[in-house]
């Protein structure tokens, strides 16, 4: 009997032409799904008849619950080599492999930048304006050479958003819980010496820091509270770093400038989420990662990460 491959969340209807499936298309179906399956039953009934699943970074949860009801699959497949919604020893008692790849952090820093810009200067309010014949000149930009850019979190992404603000001439200056003054000084930044005094003195804010315990709401209301009324937050990591509810206020008092977002407490999100009409919001749907390179990385190693198992010496196994 002929394998079977599920590849999920293919949005862009891609993945079987950014990377070349030939090496295992003469024992592997692939099928790719672009519809997102909410619940766990429709993943079950959609995912029942399959071997392997391709998933796409942290989309979907596979929790004990839901691998406990998919007893064919033998071979889970994330992109990238780090995944907090896989239940990695629930993947163990069901013999499931799990493998990952590799994943670049420079697609999530270009989109960082590109929301701080296009808050910064009025981008999307600008465009839209031009295209329906309405006011021309309607914003004032706000300058980035000489302000302040605070960076909650300075690891490899957040690195690399430091130095494009240095380039910039931005006075950058970074914090976070296990941040060392020489390790700021390696990037070219300054540690600011609480996360309290950079949301006081930054005009835009960045955060790049992984959840956990420690991170989970570290923006909330009060800390919002500190920001200047003309600063931009830019949250590309995790949404449940910041408080949804409380960002959502602050954004409708107009406490702050602005926001960009890239990440939400639902994915994909429902058409009535208030973030969706949010004033001051610019928001992408999780475009991080998406980029051509990014998923020629995924999907050319999803298919090594199934050529290896056929070939019984899995590779990048994650758990």
């Amino acid at each position: 009997m002929r394998l079977r491959c599920a590849v999920l969340d293919d949005y862009q209807n891609i993945a079987t032409t950014v990377a070349d499936w030939g090496p295992v298309q003469d024992r592997v179906e692939v099928v790719t799904f672009t519809k997102h399956f909410s619940t766990e039953d429709e993943l079950v009934s959609a995912l029942a008849d399959f071997d392997f699943v391709v998933t796409l970074r942290e989309r979907i949860p596979f929790p004990a619950t839901l691998l406990n009801r998919l007893p064919r699959l033998k071979l889970l497949v994330a992109s990238g080599m780090r995944n907090s919604v896989i239940d990695y020893p629930a993947a163990e008692r069901n013999s499931v492999t799990v493998c990952g790849t590799r994943s670049s952090s420079t697609p999530p820093v270009e989109l960082t930048w590109a929301l701080l810009l296009g808050l910064a200067r009025g981008i999307v309010t600008e465009n839209n304006a031009l295209v329906a014949g309405g006011p021309w000149q309607s914003t004032v930009g706000a300058d980035l050479h000489g302000r302040r850019l605070g960076l909650l979190g300075l690891g490899k992404i957040g690195s690399q958003v430091a130095r494009v603000g240095l380039a910039f001439g931005m006075d950058v200056t970074a914090w976070s819980q296990n941040l060392t003054a020489e390790r700021a000084t390696e990037v070219g930044v300054r540690l600011a010496p609480s996360k309290e005094e950079l949301l006081r003195s930054s005009d835009f804010v960045s955060l790049h820091l992984v959840l956990g315990e420690r991170t989970r709401g570290m923006i909330g209301a009060a800390e919002l509270a500190l920001l200047k009324p003309t600063a931009y937050l830019i949250n590309t990591s995790r949404s449940a770093l910041v408080d949804q509810g409380a960002l959502l206020a602050a954004l409708h008092e107009g406490r702050i400038a602005g926001a960009g977002v890239d990440v939400f407490d639902i994915e994909p999100l429902p058409a009535e989420h208030p973030m969706r009409t949010a004033p001051r919001l610019l928001a992408t749907p999780h475009l991080g990662y998406v980029s051509q390179d990014n998923y020629r990385t995924y999907y050319g190693q999803a298919v090594e990460d199934i050529q290896a198992y056929l070939a019984g010496a899995p590779v990048r196994r994650l758990g």
